[in-house]
């Protein structure tokens, strides 16, 4: 499955880099991008987790950038 996150308020390429490492490390994610510039989060991942998928990015997305607003396209 593919989910596409906007990701507002991002404050720099550092905190993207983080976000896009820790959720590519997630269990089930089979890859993930975030375009800074496009602030644009792009996940694949395995149809288990689809329930899960998108609490555990605004949880990694909030810890790395508390600001960050999160809206799933």
């Amino acid at each position: 499955m593919k989910k596409t996150y906007v990701m507002e308020d991002l404050c720099c390429a550092n905190c993207a880099n983080k976000i896009e490492t820790e959720i590519k490390h997630l269990d089930g994610v089979t890859s993930a991008s975030l375009n800074f510039i496009a602030q644009k989060l792009f996940v694949e991942f395995e149809d288990r987790i689809a329930d899960t998928i998108t609490a555990s990015v605004i949880k990694i997305a909030t810890k790395v950038e508390p600001d960050v607003s999160i809206e799933e396209l």
